[in-house]
């Protein structure tokens, strides 16, 4: 019997690193293009901040997708910006990514 708990440890050990290895993936996936739509439109993260009174570490964290805006300040982004908000999405359709 104390095989069968030490497996289960075993297991659950292994599912645990599991989880923590898939969230480090996730976390460190580019979600947004907000940085590239700045630098297309000549716009910087602190103007943005500015125009959505918002704190510039904040928009920093979006630029860099440590950190996602909501979907509602993302079309908020989208309109300051001119630019359909799709724009500034990653697709991840068909398991590529790829800008919509």
């Amino acid at each position: 019997m104390q095989n069968n708990g030490a497996i289960g440890s075993y297991y659950s050990d292994i599912k645990s690193i599991f989880v923590r290895t898939c969230n480090i993936v996730w976390t460190m996936a580019d979600l947004n293009r907000l940085k590239v739509v700045l630098v297309e439109n000549k716009r910087t993260s602190k103007w943005l901040a500015e125009q959505l009174h918002k704190d510039p570490a904040t928009v920093s964290k979006w630029c860099t997708n440590s950190a996602q805006p909501s979907l509602e300040t993302l079309v908020e982004i989208a309109k300051v910006l001119d630019v359909d908000a799709r724009e500034l999405i990653i697709s991840t359709s068909d398991n590529h990514l790829h800008i919509l």
